[in-house]
């Protein structure tokens, strides 16, 4: 269905509002994708509202992990409404914007709006909740959660108008108590154990999912009506995974982050490999050179060279584990699992006040989590009171294991360098520095706190490279400028 001429202004100009949006969220949208945009919107029926989200994200999105925050801001900018986006009955409204009078649009239950028992109210909302989860229909499900905000949403009256809050909802329907009333109804009679009842839990999950980011998009929509799409979209969208800061990074956002870390952590230790090669060819073949020339008068215009052997990767890797950079060290220790999955030329050492190799924990195949465990059971990396001390980290290294640096070695440094107002170590770091072929600091706090309080990182960046790496994003900027 095209839309109609005479919203069709006001449709694109609704389109690039969300398109800047998706771009602001961190997604990439190039002009080629926000053309296509626009042209899905002359092909798909704007009476579907899912047809239009499945549309758009086709054209805007290029990996799956930005699909949360592309729903997030499209229930923002395409609200669920009892006139679909762009009805021609009211040329004058912005395409997917709710009527004043939406707020009980497709409701499923005759309440008493607000008055009356509340007790009562809930425990009826309870029982037709149940009775949508067993149906399994997602739009009756969504303006179904749409009324709960209303009637169970709302908190009292501010002098900024009414707020409403999606834990008042939950908490007041409590849908994880259902489960076993929501198993029985999808079992029926068929009773209890294997792969029935397993396919049933998950169905059962599912749908409270759905229902719980039906109330959020909800609270969302009217915060959005009363502050404005633009602010509630800034605090409502959470980064993408290779925007989160490491010291930050929660539980959720680790899977994702180690997708993007693995093919990252190739490309970095083929770049530094590659910065032992000997230009595309071997050294020159002197003998076959000179007995080559023979055939021309003495003059060498073919030259021979030898074969270029190969080098593996030889790094080693410092990570500082210490609670002070528990996220960072995470991701440092993830960082040094990808790159042992892919190369055995990589030696892995774990410190806070003392220094270990935990290389032995990185096995391929290995668990992160498990290793990092494995690291704070068992490995030396506490000599004094458990607070970061770079410089006797450094020396305990330097001390134990001489060799593990040398001329053919790349050395990667992981920590933030705030050494407790203890002695940084300077020289025993310019010295591993000098013996290697390269060295590195990734660092993950900001460029503007270096040296502030116990920060030694701007005196580390004398003497090593020191680059700022707060997430995956700066992270493929260093292995690409490498």
């Amino acid at each position: 269905m095209t839309a109609p001429s005479s919203a069709t202004g006001g449709l694109a100009g609704h389109l690039d509002g969300f398109v800047r949006a998706v771009r602001e969220a961190g997604i990439p949208v190039g002009i080629s994708q926000a053309v296509d945009a626009a042209e899905i919107l002359t092909v798909v029926d704007l009476l579907e509202r899912e047809q239009l989200r499945h549309g758009l994200a086709a054209v805007l999105l290029q990996r799956a992990a930005q699909r949360p925050a592309y729903d997030v801001l499209f229930d923002l900018w395409w609200p669920l409404a009892d006139r679909p986006a762009g009805d021609p009955s009211d040329g004058d409204a912005e395409p997917g914007d709710a009527g004043p009078g939406d707020d009980d649009a497709g409701s499923t239950l005759d309440l008493p709006d607000g008055h009356g028992d509340e007790r009562d109210l809930a425990q009826r909302m309870r029982e037709e909740l149940a009775r949508l989860l067993v149906d399994g229909d997602d739009e009756a499900l969504r303006r179904f959660a749409r009324q709960a905000v209303d009637q169970l949403g709302r908190a009292p009256t501010s002098p900024s108008g009414q707020s409403y809050f999606g834990y008042r909802v939950m908490r007041a329907l409590s849908p994880d108590t259902l489960v076993a009333q929501l198993l029985a109804g999808l079992l029926g009679d068929g009773g209890r154990g294997g792969l029935a009842e397993q396919v049933a839990r998950q169905t059962v999950r599912e749908r409270l999912a759905a229902f719980r980011a039906a109330v959020d998009a909800e609270v969302r929509r009217r915060a959005a009506a009363e502050r404005g799409r633009e602010r509630v979209a800034r605090s409502a969208v959470r980064p993408l995974a290779d925007q989160v800061d490491f010291l930050r990074a929660q539980q959720a956002d680790l899977a994702e982050l180690r997708r993007t870390v693995a093919p990252l952590a190739r490309r970095l230790a083929v770049r530094l490999s590659a910065r032992r090669r000997m230009g595309r060819v071997g050294r020159l073949d002197f003998r076959r050179t000179v007995r080559a020339s023979l055939g021309t008068g003495g003059v060498p215009v073919v030259t021979h060279h030898r074969p270029r052997k190969v080098h593996k990767p030889e790094l080693v890797v410092l990570c500082d584990v210490s609670g002070s950079v528990a996220g960072f060290s995470h991701f440092t220790l993830m960082l040094t699992q990808a790159l042992r999955e892919h190369f055995s030329g990589v030696r892995a050492f774990a410190f806070v006040d003392a220094t270990d190799e935990v290389t032995r924990f990185f096995r391929p195949g290995a668990d992160v989590s498990d290793a990092i465990g494995r690291i704070g059971r068992e490995a030396d990396v506490v000599a004094f009171d458990g607070h970061s001390d770079y410089g006797n980290a450094l020396e305990v290294f330097a001390d134990r294991w001489p060799s593990a640096v040398g001329p053919k070695t790349s050395l990667l440094v992981l920590g933030d360098g705030r050494t407790n107002y203890r002695q940084p170590g300077l020289p025993v770091l310019a010295d591993l520095v000098k013996r290697a072929r390269s060295a590195h600091w990734l660092n993950p706090e900001p460029r503007r706190l270096w040296g502030s309080g116990d920060s030694a990182a701007d005196r580390y960046g004398e003497v090593i490279d020191m680059v700022e790496c707060r997430n995956a994003t700066q992270l493929a900027d260093f292995v690409t400028t490498l």
